[in-house]
């Protein structure tokens, strides 16, 4: 809410990421200044705010998967009454919408570049570990079950790298709205992809897998939150569905 030359902000919000680090001296904070406005991607605006503002309060810090991904980590945060200037807007009144849908294209197709990263590393541990561990007298890379797991895990990430450089080169040929289909479509389909592969990777390292003795649990953590961050599952989903069903209409 506007007062004046400054604005009063208020709220309470989860998963504020990065608000542990030390280092943080400044919030993006996206909240509504419109609600009344007709256009409902109008109603928000995002204004920057310093982190030593009256009226901050870190309630607690989350873990995910018990991880505390400190010093970074994410934070339950308390707005109380926390009075910014006016000129600390971004854009203008009415636009954080707009920002944060400039930015989120581009940073899902980021994200899904990096899961492909992790899905090759994994498969990568997979083989040594097959070659080097022995059950039942030899090598499990000589099990035909470890095979089939190292060949799917294959054709998984290369069905994926295909998908995620067709949207890239949507978004740079005709842009990141008439490219929301191919974006959501990677944004479902890499993280599942490698949490597959993870998953077929933690099993061939057998009870290790799951320990701190190697990586790989760590990454199936991190790669089970981005079905959520940037959009779940199911928004997207919903989205892919309705632009497809336009072609029909």
């Amino acid at each position: 809410m506007r007062n004046g030359d400054e604005y009063v902000i208020s709220g309470h919000k989860w998963w504020t990421s990065g608000i542990g680090d030390p280092r943080c001296q400044l919030l993006i904070f996206m909240g509504k200044t419109s609600p009344t406005n007709p256009d409902k991607y109008k109603q928000q605006s995002m204004i920057l705010v310093p982190r030593d503002a009256l009226g901050i309060k870190v309630l607690r810090m989350l873990t995910v998967f018990g991880y505390d991904d400190a010093p970074h980590g994410h934070g339950e945060v308390l707005f109380e009454n926390v009075r910014v200037p006016a000129d600390n807007l971004l854009l203008g009144e009415g636009r954080g919408f707009e920002i944060a849908q400039g930015r989120l294209g581009p940073g899902r197709i980021h994200h899904c570049m990096r899961q492909i990263g992790v899905a090759e590393r994994a498969l990568e541990a997979m083989c040594r570990r097959a070659a080097s561990r022995v059950a039942f007298g030899k090598p499990i890379a000589d099990h035909d079950v470890t095979l089939e797991r190292i060949a799917e895990s294959r054709i998984d990430i290369d069905q994926a790298r295909l998908l995620v450089l067709r949207a890239a080169y949507m978004m740079d040929t005709v842009g990141n709205k008439s490219a929301r289909s191919e974006v959501a479509q990677i944004k479902v389909a890499v993280p599942n992809m490698t949490l597959r592969v993870l998953d077929r990777a933690i099993q061939v390292h057998g009870g290790g897998g799951v320990s701190q003795e190697f990586w790989l649990a760590n990454a199936w953590a991190h790669s089970r939150t981005l079905r959520f961050a940037d959009g779940p599952d199911e928004v997207h989903r919903r989205q892919i569905g309705r632009l497809e069903l336009r072609k029909h209409a």
